[in-house]
């Protein structure tokens, strides 16, 4: 019998509460990136605000409030700004892999040229006070912000290349890491999957074995405030 007892489809959430603190630009908000492999979905529980996206088809301005669900698919670079009490539940892809590696935020050209150079910006320290690890949060939301502005200027004067190359060197970034990310797939969205065509066989046949094996699961939060690429998290472990 194949059984998968996660999140449906193998979907991962949190609990976002978006960052308020301003940019260059005067914005409010969060750290730009992108996913490579997973999708990734808001459902809006607070306040209000946009998340910008920029894709090869352009630069876009997605309004958010309460009761809003937008989602977007891989190589979508994405930035939530902050109008005012910003908290979004958020739905991952993939057992909650872009929180799990699968990112690469819009830091300037010169940061992603390796893992090291890449890992020494892009990771916050783990120790440390509160206010130190709220700074290395900031700055590293600073960069990101000034790569953003510089992909989307390039963007918008028609000059492709600067959000091709940032394509490029993400995927350079992220492939010393996809057998990793291969067996989370294979142990969440793929065994969810074949566990729905295993059912339907049964069913198929008349039969409904499957169904004695219920079970309801329950989680709290196994860490809250955590400093994410947007906000400060509440994870769960699922």
């Amino acid at each position: 019998m194949v059984t998968f007892e996660g999140l449906p489809g193998a979907v991962a959430v949190s609990h976002l509460t978006v960052y308020d603190w301003p940019a260059a630009d005067g914005l409010r908000g969060g750290t730009p990136h992108l996913h490579l492999t997973c999708s990734e979905g808001y459902v809006v529980i607070g306040g209000t605000g946009s998340v910008q996206t920029l894709t090869t088809t352009g630069f876009r301005q997605t309004p958010l409030a309460p009761g809003a669900l937008v989602w977007f698919t891989p190589g979508t670079i994405h930035r939530l700004v902050n109008d005012g009490g910003l908290r979004v539940v958020v739905l991952m892809q993939n057992s909650g892999l872009p929180e799990a590696g699968d990112a690469v935020l819009t830091l300037p050209p010169a940061l992603l040229t390796g893992p090291e150079v890449y890992g020494a910006a892009a990771t916050l320290p783990q120790d440390g006070t509160e206010a130190e690890r709220e700074r290395a949060a900031r700055a590293r939301r600073d960069l990101a912000v000034t790569g953003f502005l510089a992909l989307r200027d390039a963007a918008e004067a028609g000059d492709p290349e600067p959000l091709a190359a940032f394509h490029r060197a993400a995927a350079a970034l992220v492939r010393p890491r996809t057998e990793e990310w291969r067996t989370r797939w294979e142990r969440g969205a793929a065994l969810a999957a074949a566990a729905t065509a295993h059912q339907l066989d049964a069913l198929e046949r008349g039969e409904g074995d499957h169904l004695a094996e219920a079970r309801v699961h329950e989680r709290r939060p196994v860490v809250r405030g955590r400093f994410g690429m947007c906000g400060r998290l509440d994870v769960y472990r699922v």
